[in-house]
This record gives C-alpha cells, sequence and structure tokens, in this order.
C-alpha cells in the first residue's frame, strides 16, 4: 500500500522548502536533483521482499536461519514485555539506564524475529503478532531512549528529537515493512507510515531546512553522527514513494557524515575505541552501502581516503592473537565485529583472508544488518584481491594520534606484545590516560587498561571523572604531587621522539601537561620495546620539579600478583605470568595494591598496583623492566 494522497503532498511540500532552504547553504539543490536521477521508481531497502520466494527460500537453507522460525514461535506463546511510563522515568530518579533498555531490547527485538520468521516461512501466522508488536510501540509516548532525554521534553511531548534509539528502531520497522509489504494489513501499514513520518521524517527535514534547531549528532564528530544518519537514511529509502524526496536524504548523508569521518584522526585512529568503531564505523558503512544500493554504485561515500584509513582500524589496532586494547569506554573482551571486518576488507582490498572466510549472512543483529549482509552488496560482490600479508606487522603506528602497537618479529616464537598510548584528554569516549600502556602475553592482557564502567547517569555528566575507571587513578600513569591527570585538549602526550627499527621500538613522551602541578618541571615517559628474546618492554618515568614533591606511578591488572622479591613483581594467571622490575631513583619505594571499586565492564574489578614513592622529591626516575617469567 502507498503513503494516502495527504503524506504524499506534505512530503513534496517538505521537500521543496528544504530544497529552498538548502539551495544558498552546504547542500547543493542542483546535486539533489542530480541524485534524485539516479534512484528507482520504487523505494527499496536491504534484502528483498517476501514476494521474491525463490531469494528467500534460498535463504532459509542457511544453517544459521534454522532457529529463527522457532525463536519467533516461542514469541507468539509470550506476552509483550510491558514499558510503561513509570519504567521510562526510572532513569530521571535513579540514573539506572538498564533496566528500561532491558525490556525496551526485548519488545523492538520482537520486530526482527518476526519479520524473518515470516519471510523465511510465508504462512501467515507470525503477521497478526508482528502487527501486534508494532501497534505497542507506535503507541509509546516517544521512541527516544530516557538517557537521552533528561529534560523530559519528548516523554512530555514538547519535543520530537532523534536519537540512537529512535533511529535504529525506525530503520528496522522501515525495514519490515519494506520485506513484508502487501503481506501487512493496509491499517498496519499506515501506522508504520505516520509514526515514521511524525518521529523521524518531518523532524529531520526540519533541522535539514533550518525550520528547528538541528539535534547536535547531526554536526558532531563521534559514532552518533553516523549512527543516526545511517537510520534516518535508510528509513527514507526503504519507504520514501517520493524518489526526489529520498534524494535530499542521500544529499544530506554526504554532506553530515563528513562530520564522523572528522571525528578520525588522519592516520585513521578511533579515539572511541574498538567498541565503538564496530559500532559508529559499522552504521557508517550501513549507510554507505544503503546509498550505494539505492543508486547503483553512483554516489559512494567510502570512495575516498579518510573512509579508508578509518577502514583500516580494526585490523591495525590488533595488539596479538585475538587480543585488542579497551581504550576508552570498551570492554577488555572487545573484538573487531566479523560482519564489518569482511566488509570492510572486500571494499578497500585489505586481502584478510582470515575476516573474509566468514560467512556474514545469519539473522543476528538488526534487521536491516541481517538483510544488508545476508543478500549480494558492494563487499560481496567486489573481486577478491588474494591474501594479504601473513601475520601482523612488527607494529602499527598512529602518528596523529600518538599509539603505538609492538609486536614480536615475524621469524619469532615470542608472544609478547604491547600497546602504548599517547592521545590526550579530550577524546571522544575520553579516559584520562595520557600515557598508559597495554601488555598481552599470548593471548591474554596481564597489564591492560580495565575499559569502561557501567553506564550510569554519572558516566555522561560533569561527576564523569568522579569514576576512579575513567580517571587516571584507573590507568597505568603517574600520580603527581598527590594529582590524578587533568581532563582537556591540553593535556596531552607530546612525541619527543621515536626510532623504531626491527630490534626495537623507542616512544618517548612530555605527558607533563597532563598534571596541574605548578611545580613540575618536567615528565618524560619513555617506552623502550626490543623484540629480542622473549621480549622486552621497558617504562621509564623522568619527573623534575621546582621543590620536593610526591611522586608515584601503576600497574593495572585484572589477574594476580606478588612480589617476588623488595623490587620485583609477579602478574600471572594460570599458565602465563610477567616479571616487573622496578629500579627508583631518588626516593625508596612502596607497592600499595588497591581494588578499584567501580562497577565496570570487564569480568571482574581490576588492581591498582601503585608504585609510591616514600617522601617527596625534587627529582626521580621509576622505571620498570617488564618481561615473560622464564
Amino acid at each position: 500500500m502507498r503513503q494516502t494522497g495527504k503524506l504524499v503532498l506534505r512530503g513534496l511540500t517538505i521537500f521543496l522548502v528544504f530544497m529552498t532552504a538548502v539551495a544558498g547553504g552546504e547542500i547543493d539543490k542542483s546535486r539533489i536533483e542530480e541524485i534524485a536521477a539516479m534512484l528507482p521508481k520504487e523505494a527499496r531497502g536491504f534484502g528483498v521482499p517476501i514476494s521474491d520466494r525463490d531469494a528467500w527460500d534460498a535463504l532459509a537453507k542457511n544453517r544459521s536461519f534454522r532457529g529463527v522460525a522457532s525463536d519467533a514461535e516461542r514469541l507468539l506463546k509470550e506476552p509483550i514485555p510491558e514499558q510503561s511510563d513509570d519504567l521510562y522515568l526510572d532513569f530521571s530518579r535513579t540514573g539506572n539506564r538498564t533496566r528500561w533498555q532491558r525490556v525496551s531490547g526485548q519488545r523492538r527485538g520482537r520486530v526482527r524475529t518476526l519479520a524473518l520468521a515470516e519471510c523465511l516461512e510465508n504462512k501467515g501466522r507470525f503477521i497478526p503478532a508482528f502487527e501486534e508488536i508494532v501497534r505497542a510501540i507506535c503507541s509509546e509516548r516517544t521512541w527516544v531512549m530516557p538517557a537521552h532525554d533528561r529534560g523530559l521534553s519528548n516523554f512530555n511531548g514538547k519535543a520530537i528529537d532523534i536519537d540512537l534509539g529512535s533511529s535504529m528502531f525506525a530503520w528496522s520497522l522501515a525495514t519490515a515493512d519494506y520485506l513484508l509489504g502487501e503481506k501487512l494489513d493496509a491499517a498496519a501499514r499506515q501506522l508504520i507510515r505516520d509514526n515514521l513520518e511524525r518521529r523521524i521524517f518531518k523532524p529531520y527535514e526540519d533541522m535539514a531546512a533550518g525550520r528547528r534547531e538541528v539535534n547536535w549528532w547531526m554536526t558532531t564528530t563521534n559514532n552518533w553522527n553516523a549512527v543516526c544518519l545511517g537510520g534516518v537514511t535508510g528509513s527514507a529509502l526503504a519507504v520514501i514513494d517520493s524518489a526526489q524526496r529520498r534524494a535530499l536524504y542521500i544529499a544530506a548523508a554526504e554532506q553530515y557524515s563528513k562530520n564522523f569521518l572528522k571525528g578520525f584522526t588522519d592516520d585513521g585512529y578511533c579515539s572511541e575505541g574498538l567498541g565503538y568503531w564496530n559500532y559508529g564505523y559499522g552504521y557508517y558503512a550501513a549507510l554507505s552501502e544503503s546509498i550505494h544500493q539505492a543508486t547503483g554504485g553512483k554516489v559512494d561515500i567510502l570512495d575516498n581516503e579518510r573512509s579508508r584509513a578509518a577502514g583500516g582500524f580494526g585490523a591495525k589496532i590488533e595488539i596479538l592473537n585475538g587480543v585488542y586494547p579497551a581504550f576508552a569506554d570498551c570492554s577488555v573482551r572487545t573484538r573487531p565485529g566479523s560482519r564489518l571486518m569482511y566488509f570492510v576488507s572486500r571494499r578497500f582490498g585489505l586481502g584478510l583472508k582470515d575476516w573474509e572466510e566468514n560467512d556474514p549472512a545469519g539473522p543476528g543483529g538488526t534487521l536491516y544488518d541481517s538483510m544488508m549482509y545476508s543478500f549480494a552488496n558492494s563487499a560481496s560482490r567486489a573481486k577478491p584481491v588474494g591474501s594479504g600479508p601473513a601475520g601482523l606487522p612488527i607494529r602499527s603506528w598512529f602518528d596523529k594520534a600518538g599509539v603505538l602497537l609492538c609486536r614480536p618479529g615475524a621469524a619469532s616464537q615470542s608472544q609478547f606484545a604491547v600497546a602504548l598510548k599517547g592521545g590526550h584528554n579530550a577524546e571522544h569516549h575520553n579516559h584520562n590516560d595520557v600515557g598508559s600502556f597495554v601488555v598481552v602475553l599470548g593471548d591474554r592482557a596481564l597489564l591492560l587498561d580495565a575499559g569502561g564502567e557501567v553506564y550510569t547517569a554519572r558516566t555522561f555528566s560533569s561527576r564523569r571523572y568522579e569514576s576512579n575507571v575513567l580517571n587516571s587513578f584507573g590507568h597505568a600513569v603517574p600520580v603527581v604531587n598527590g594529582k590524578l591527570q587533568r581532563t582537556g585538549s591540553r593535556a596531552r602526550g607530546r612525541i619527543v621522539r621515536t626510532d623504531f627499527t626491527d630490534a626495537a621500538d623507542t616512544f618517548v613522551l612530555d605527558i607533563s601537561s597532563a598534571y596541574d602541578v605548578p611545580e613540575l618541571k618536567k615528565l618524560e615517559r619513555t617506552f623502550v620495546y626490543s623484540r629480542s628474546g622473549g621480549g622486552v618492554l621497558e617504562v621509564s618515568d623522568e619527573a623534575a620539579f621546582s621543590q620536593p614533591c610526591s611522586f608515584g606511578t601503576a600497574l593495572i591488572t585484572l589477574d594476580k600478583w606478588k612480589k617476588i622479591s623488595d623490587s620485583s613483581l609477579m602478574i600471572y594467571d594460570s599458565d602465563r605470568s610477567l616479571r616487573v622490575d622496578i629500579e627508583v631513583k631518588g626516593a625508596e619505594f612502596e607497592i600499595k595494591a588497591e581494588t578499584i571499586e567501580e562497577d565496570v565492564s570487564a569480568p571482574r574489578k581490576p588492581v591498582r598496583l601503585g608504585i609510591n614513592l616514600t617522601k617527596p622529591v625534587g627529582s626521580a626516575v621509576v622505571a620498570l623492566r617488564i618481561r615473560p617469567m622464564q
């Protein structure tokens, strides 16, 4: 069923106003017209409509889809979880995000499961339940998540904003409408279209045309930009009838998505961390693919060096043996998404054979994600370039970000590798961590960045750095005259010197600006990673003061530890161990072990091993020599 004449007329009116508003601005009217000529008459989403039985019957033979029908059958027997106003207000009262989001995920997940099951089976038995969940979610006051509606303006009907939650769900609902088509009752389809129009399309077009203040994500440089743009644009391309109106979404996405890429340094480093690279760049890839498919490849926002550099982050940030640093708000268990790695390797010709051998088809993830990867796309159609270099290179150097990963040589039997971080303290999902480091032995990070905390209202507020896992107390960096690192772009690791050879890598940082200590005259941290034998990392801090100050540094671990002498520690798990030898010039030192009592995303609470000088000093050198135990 098509939109009513009233909706079509309103859409064309909005389109004309939009073109007038942007003609002299960032988005050129002629570009919208140019794109409109590339588009098909009918809206198209990811996947193919349920009417294409050959395609769906073939997909039903894929083993990964075999459990979809039984999952949907269970949903037929279960009531829709209740999502009351009181539950929405829970965040406002307590700061807890989890309780509402858990129920929301259960409700919205029904859309994916029931739509997929019906498309695979085509018997009509899942349609009533699908329409029931559509009615339930369309009756919600707002699709904006409570954590993104702190003033409750959306909940109280005073505003209609677009956030991560509303844009993602809109894309799922639009995709379901595209797939199921005429199988749905006319009233249900109209309800979907009306809600997409009211909650997504009209607010977005009003913002883009300057009729209301834009939501901040349209010009931001973090994951929100790609995710919300992906959801809004993908929804529009899947259900809006007018080709000219669809064209304005593509033209807008071309322009606004450049902001997302600005969030990466020129060398492709993602300061949000690997978890948010999966999320943000994953949506950027999906946005690009939706536009690529809609225009027959004539518009390709991946076709530039900045997109390519950002797309290579997932491969370059591996430390060793599938272990990745949990910099920023990551989990220590974060890995690159296999579908995304398949996509970027094929699209950019990276030759990552292990990733490309994965079959990306499957019902997991969102409905649109499943459809993008389960049917032909620009990556699956790309001609493989063959295998890239065997194994990881001896280093990955993000020179603009000040992040270095050092690995053993190709012929070495060593399983010892490190990640060393400079950067600054105003990064996306920032932790105060200038000078931090991670040490991997085998397939485990025995010394590490413990990653992010479980999100609450405090996490994204002025109280963020009260958290001892987000401030510098939770990182392997110094405490200077009793002070932790300060926040802000002035607090940065200035690269003093680098010297990279096959035998060893030296990386020297001036980290003094990270500390608001007037007496501090010098603080240089020197990393030397040696590839000789089993490998060694030396971390040396040289500090100087105008008058005596206290000083100390730290190690962070999730594993066991013990003293093996007055100046040596062992960090170990069941079958791997590191030896840390400590040498201090300027004063005696003591070891103070403290559990970091925060609700972390790691499997257990981290332990901070403070290495503290016992008296104030005018100057000091604290040197750590870290190597595998023999």
